[in-house]
Parts: C-alpha cells; sequence; structure tokens
C-alpha cells in the first residue's frame, strides 16, 4: 500500500530547522528581534503602507481587531453562515451579536447581496472570509461599509499571498487578519497576524496583545487597558521568516495542483466542484461537495473507506448555526440553505505543497471508486 497521504502537511526544510536551533542557542526566546524582522518582512510583503503586528493565533486577532474597530457588548456583526467557528466565537465572546449571512455554494464565501437586508442600527462591522483563500468580492463589500459606516474585519486565515483584483488582502481596506497554524499556506507552528494603515490601530493592537502595558521614555509601565497575553515567541517568528520567503513557491504549486484536480475531475458529477476562482486564488484548501445520500453512505463510511485506500479527508466546514452553541441561541442552520447543504455535503481533498502529480491522480482515482 502506498504511504498515506493526509489532507495537509506543513513544508519545514533544514535551513528553517537550523535556524530555530539558533534561535534556541541566542536565549532569546520570547518575542525580540525575530518577531520585529518577522512583522517588518510581512509588512513588505502585503504593501500598501500597511504595519503588521504578530500574534499567538488568527482567533486571538480576530478578538483584537473587532475590539480595536469598536465593536462591544450590544453590538452585531455580520458573519458567515459557513465557515470555523472561530469566526462567530470571537463575537460572541465580546458579547456583540453574530449576524449570520448565507454563503454562496460555490465560492463558499460571504453573500454579499445578502448583506443588506441582514443590517440593522445595531450592526458595527461585517467580518468576511476569503474562504479557502478565494477571495471576497471586496470592492462590494467596501461599498455598503461606507455607506453605512460600517468596519470590516478581514478574516483572512485562509488568505496570506492572495490577490483581489490584483492587489493583496490585506494591502488596501480596514482590518485583515492572518493566519500561521500549521495547516495554513505558511506557519509559524502557531500564530496569526493582524494588517492595518492606521497608527492607532496599531497602537491599540499592541496594548490588547500583552497586557495592556503601554511604556513610558523611562521604560516605566503603565495599563491603559486589560489586555491579553498574545505576543509571538521568536521561536514561531523564526519559523514564520523562513516559510515567508517560500510561501509564493507554495501557492504556485497549490495553484498547480487545483489545476490538476480540475482537469481529472472535470464531468465527474458525484461531487461539486468549488468555484475555480483566477490566479490570485492561494487555494488553502480544495473542498468538493457529495451528496452522501444519494450515494447510499455517509460522510464518516467515506472517510473511512478513503482512509483504507492511504488517503486522509478533512471537513471543512460544518454550517456554524448548526453547532450546539449556537442552536442554543436560538440559530436554525436550515435558515441558511447553502452553508446548510455545504456542512452537510463538504469535504476537504489532500492539497499541500509537497504532493506530487501523481498523489493528485490517485486521489482522484479513489474518488472515482468509492462513488457512484
Amino acid at each position: 500500500m502506498s504511504e498515506f497521504l493526509p489532507f495537509t502537511r506543513p513544508s519545514i526544510d533544514e535551513e528553517s530547522i537550523a535556524a530555530v536551533a539558533a534561535v534556541f542557542r541566542s536565549g532569546q526566546l520570547a518575542s525580540g528581534t525575530k518577531v520585529l524582522a518577522f512583522e517588518a518582512a510581512l509588512a513588505a510583503y502585503v504593501g500598501g503602507g500597511r504595519s503588521v503586528r504578530a500574534l499567538t493565533s488568527a482567533t486571538e486577532g480576530l478578538e483584537i481587531a473587532l475590539a480595536v474597530a469598536g465593536v462591544g457588548e450590544g453590538d452585531e456583526v455580520i458573519v458567515p453562515a459557513m465557515s470555523f467557528a472561530a469566526s462567530a466565537n470571537v463575537v460572541a465572546r465580546l458579547r456583540t451579536t453574530p449576524v449570520f449571512v448565507d454563503v454562496e455554494l460555490a465560492t463558499r464565501n460571504l453573500d454579499v447581496a445578502l448583506i443588506e437586508r441582514a443590517l440593522s442600527a445595531r450592526t458595527r462591522a461585517i467580518m468576511p472570509v476569503h474562504f479557502s483563500g478565494l477571495a471576497v468580492d471586496m470592492d462590494a463589500l467596501q461599498e455598503i461599509a461606507a455607506r453605512r459606516r460600517l468596519r470590516i474585519v478581514e478574516d483572512a486565515a485562509h488568505a496570506i499571498g492572495t490577490r483581489h483584483r490584483g492587489r493583496a488582502i490585506g494591502s488596501f481596506g480596514d482590518l485583515a487578519v492572518f493566519s500561521f497554524h500549521p495547516n495554513k499556506n505558511m506557519t509559524t507552528i502557531e500564530g496569526g497576524a493582524i494588517a492595518s494603515a492606521d497608527p492607532k490601530a496599531i497602537e491599540l493592537i499592541e496594548r490588547h496583545r500583552f497586557h495592556g502595558i503601554r511604556r513610558n521614555a523611562d521604560g516605566e509601565i503603565d495599563v491603559v487597558l486589560p489586555g491579553a497575553k498574545s505576543n509571538l515567541s521568536d521561536i514561531a517568528a523564526q519559523v514564520g521568516i523562513d516559510q515567508l520567503k517560500r510561501l509564493d513557491g507554495f501557492n504556485a504549486r497549490r495553484r498547480a495542483l487545483a489545476a490538476l484536480y480540475f482537469d481529472a475531475l472535470a464531468g465527474f458529477d458525484a461531487l461539486l466542484l468549488p468555484a475555480r476562482g483566477d490566479d490570485g486564488h492561494s487555494w488553502h484548501m480544495f473542498t468538493v461537495l457529495i451528496d452522501f445520500d444519494a450515494q447510499g453512505t455517509t460522510r464518516p463510511a467515506f472517510q473511512k473507506a478513503m482512509a483504507g485506500r492511504g488517503i486522509g479527508i478533512g471537513v471543512h466546514y460544518p454550517s456554524i448555526p448548526g453547532l450546539s452553541y449556537y442552536r442554543d441561541q436560538g440559530y436554525r442552520s436550515e435558515d441558511y440553505p447553502n452553508a446548510h447543504r455545504i456542512g452537510r455535503e463538504t469535504v476537504t481533498l489532500p492539497l499541500f505543497p509537497a504532493m506530487l502529480d501523481k498523489d493528485v491522480a490517485r486521489v482522484c482515482a479513489a474518488l472515482r471508486a468509492e462513488l457512484r
């Protein structure tokens, strides 16, 4: 049997391992010069005159970005009904109400045409997710936000390296939050970052990520808000420095693998392929929909069968309103038909830069063997 093929795997080379070992030997392990270097490199990569601040996770980044945007108790935030639960959890943690809007079936992105009817006098922000690295229609979203005086916090967890009409995600707009979890297009093991062009927002982010501390010219500290502790380590930052150098190559390989999937699965109507997008799509994941009832099976049984063929299959993601916490708050997944269907039928196929062309062929052959 062939080696097991996971649905994702980070690409860490020996040069990066050696660089991390050097940081260990330096004795400077917490936030230091490597974090500063990583933030500068990210800002240069994103462009648009942005500053970037690194954090321990994108989840922390989203919560901080919302707080910096002035979102608070009693407000409402527009959130896509299909995403990772963190997209709504960070809203709920601020004692703010997530207002779910359905997604488009093919792109899995927030359906911008449905946003207006979801707005109210309490709406303070819109938080789109660039699902799988395919950019949301930001021009249309920004028009709504400007007209209604709303903030936009981009959940760009999937979208480092994504471009929208030639512009890098994070290089324009309000606040953008990236993720560097091990399954993302680049990693810092765990980590995230916020990009913004607003110096006041950057200062607030710094306060929120480290205990609310502000230092004066003599180094004495004051606490100006009840901040968290979300600062990145130099160890993680060194991994990120090396990963960022390779990111464009990683994303180019992801695009090539996605193209192979589209070619190999063309005309195979047992599944629904995702929207293809353009060259700006960074292809964090390749997700397809399968009508398991029509196939006479279940998703767990399908995953088990594919695992038996040495292929790992992920699930990205359930419909958020169908999760227990949100059901208990009165939300119904059925009210968001596309998200409901995606949550029921989605599976994630293997996609990572180290994959070979023959790995895609192997996955597609197994799909055709398992599905009618």
